[in-house]
């Protein structure tokens, strides 16, 4: 059996998961269900990245040891993924001694043949990055990613030779066109390695950070985070001796976003490479989720935690959006409002209604089991053609990780499936019974044309295919080589209509409630009854439509701090319940300390601004009295994100 191994990022544990870390674990799951499909031999892996100055400060301020707070976001990222149907066959932790001897020994064997040196360097450190950056990397002076300028520091260090290694890099990149995709990151990545390549520094010393893996060969350092994290694909594989390495290594494929294309295009190959293995096969680099057309991060505050999603719209609906509607490697826009015109549309109107016709008609016209067939028309023949090409176009799709291409495909099939019925009239069929085998033909292209679209749903929404795979009564199919034929269906097979796939989704209506009119309401007023006076000359007054539009939430301080050069401003992280970042200008009447804690009142939909530099999305009331101001509350405590009605 081929085999095929898939990894995610291991995930950085200075925040809970968020929409961003959902997306890359879904296409993960989807492509190893996929493979799985094709009848592979398929390793699914994801984990958490432990280590780092950035763990330390996120564990000062919960005011628990590092462990504890390691332990308890890596637990949360964990629980995250079964909600999603998310189903990884390895969970690796950076901080699991396994891992960590790994490392250690990988580190001693690239020391001991002379690629890892000890020099004085300075240069410009992000914190948000824990890397150093050059001035070609920095925007407007700038870190790109974290909207930061980097601190300039000077320090000693160990350094592997990445140096060595950048002609090889440059050669079989362009050796192997599929090894980074898709092509506009291929090219990213040439474009940087066309100027000399630095060597890479792999420590911190002790006297700034004690929380990494110590090195073996020092232990006045210990090894800084990307020479730990990115080792994490070959640990989880039992590295060195260990089956599964022999066995998935070979074939090891990574998805990530864009903003750690450099570590895993440059400085894992490279140190692949100085260890004596052959890179990965391929590397899928997608682009970044935005809300209000700014990146989704967890230090904009601006995130959206998936397991709310799932609660609101269930795991298959946020499944199928995410894969279709973000082009794999492009950016693309997040709104619950997309989400929901998704599940209406595609899923309620379009898959779930073909399903529930198209069964209850078997059911009422065919005593629910599935009919012989007969010489089937033109009609019939270009739906099954159809079909059948469908599977075709989904593989090549999925194979290249164009998922929203692959679904269009499907739902081309189910578009077509519904003006088939329509066309065909099966309820004018029944009524005569010269037509008795054209119907029979017409239900059981219907119910082949729904196995094949079941079978290309089982990646994508596992818990739909299974159940549309139960009613049609083939819940052991799931194969492509085998089932990806049409005729499998045997006739006299008992189906069985169920629940209703995909119930429609109400947004939450902002129409004022009209009164019941009386009598008197009724009857036309008279010559003496006065108009009432227009709503423009009502002047102040807004709607009750206007009011609604403003969203008012209740919001959790969670952090606050003084903004550098600025008397009046203070940033706040508040959970509402997702974290963002809030500027208010409260700065000369509350100390920072004292807000931490307490539950105030926000503006939730306001439009994003910059505010000395930083991004502030939402507003918090407060009351002014004369020369003072008093932040808004409430008389108790409430669940933050609770609506202000």
């Amino acid at each position: 059996m081929t085999a095929y191994y898939l990894t995610t990022p291991i995930f950085y544990v200075n925040a809970q998961p968020h929409l961003g870390h959902a997306y890359s674990t879904v296409v993960a799951d989807a492509v190893c269900r996929y493979q799985r499909l094709l009848g592979k031999d398929v390793r699914f892996q994801t984990g958490t990245d432990e280590h780092g100055d950035k763990i330390v400060h996120a564990a000062e301020d919960a005011e628990v040891s590092v462990k504890e707070y390691v332990d308890t976001i890596s637990a949360l990222f964990r629980a995250a993924w079964p909600p999603l149907a998310i189903a990884p066959d390895t969970f690796v932790r950076t901080t699991d001694p396994a891992h960590m001897a790994v490392v250690q020994g990988i580190l001693q064997q690239v020391y001991d043949q002379g690629d890892i040196y000890f020099s004085e360097y300075t240069g410009l450190y992000c914190k948000g990055c824990e890397q150093f950056l050059t001035e070609k990397e920095l925007v407007d002076g700038k870190c790109p990613d974290h909207l930061t300028e980097p601190t300039k520091i000077s320090e000693q260090n160990y350094f592997f030779r990445m140096s060595k290694y950048q002609e090889w890099l440059i050669d079989h990149i362009n050796k192997h066109p599929e090894f980074i995709t898709p092509e506009r990151y291929r090219n990213e990545v040439l474009s940087f390695l066309k100027e000399p390549l630095e060597d890479l520094c792999i420590s911190r010393p002790t006297t700034r950070l004690t929380w990494g893996i110590p090195l073996p060969f020092d232990n006045r350092f210990v090894t800084y985070v990307w020479f730990d994290a990115l080792i994490n694909y070959l640990s989880g594989l039992n590295y060195p001796g260990g089956d599964d390495f022999a066995r998935y290594w070979p074939v090891a494929e990574h998805v990530i976003a864009k903003d750690i294309l450099k570590p895993h295009a440059i400085y894992w190959p490279t140190m692949l490479k100085a260890m004596g293995l052959e890179p990965y096969q391929r590397l899928h680099v997608h682009g970044y989720w935005n809300m209000n057309e700014t990146k989704m991060s967890k230090s904009l505050g601006n995130v959206v935690r998936p397991g709310e999603l799932v609660a609101e719209f269930g795991a298959d609906s946020v499944r199928y959006f995410l894969l279709r509607e973000m082009s794999f490697g492009l950016d693309a826009g997040f709104s619950k409002e997309a989400l929901m015109a998704r599940h209406n549309s595609d899923l309620t109107n379009d898959l779930g209604n073909l399903f529930s016709r198209s069964l209850t008609m078997v059911k009422n016209f065919a005593a629910s089991v599935v009919p012989q067939p007969s010489m089937p028309s033109a009609q019939d023949r270009e739906l099954a053609e159809a079909a059948l090409a469908m599977l075709g176009h989904y593989r090549e799709h999925l194979d290249n990780f164009a998922f929203h291409r692959a679904l269009a495909s499907v739902w081309e099939v189910i578009s077509r499936a519904n003006k088939y019925i329509v066309s065909t009239q099966p309820w004018e069929l029944v009524k005569d019974p010269q037509q008795t085998a054209q119907l029979g033909t017409v239900l059981y292209t219907l119910l082949e044309t729904l196995r094949l679209i079941t079978l290309t749903l089982h990646p994508i929404m596992p818990e739909t295919a299974a159940k549309m795979a139960e009613a049609l009564g083939v819940p052991g199919e799931t194969s492509l080589n085998d089932c990806g034929v049409w005729g499998r269906l045997v006739p006299g097979r008992a189906i069985t209509p169920g629940a209703q796939l995909f119930p429609r989704l109400q947004q939450e209506t902002k129409d004022q409630p009209q009164p019941q009119k009386s009598k008197a309401m009724k009857e036309p007023a008279s010559e003496k009854t006065p108009s009432p006076e227009p709503a423009a000359e009502a002047e102040g007054l807004i709607s009750f439509d206007a009011f609604q539009n403003l969203e008012l939430r209740v919001a959790e301080i969670v952090a606050a701090e003084k903004i550098a050069k600025s008397d009046r401003l203070l940033k706040l992280t508040v959970k509402a319940p997702e974290e963002r970042t809030i500027v208010a200008g409260i700065a000369q009447h509350y100390q920072p300390e004292e807000l931490v804690g307490r539950q105030v009142i926000i503006v939730a939909n306001l439009k994003p601004a910059k505010l000395m530099g930083v991004a502030s999305h939402g507003m918090v009331l407060a009351a002014k009295d004369g020369d003072r101001l008093v932040l808004s509350a409430v008389s108790g405590p409430v669940a933050n994100g609770s609506r202000v009605a």
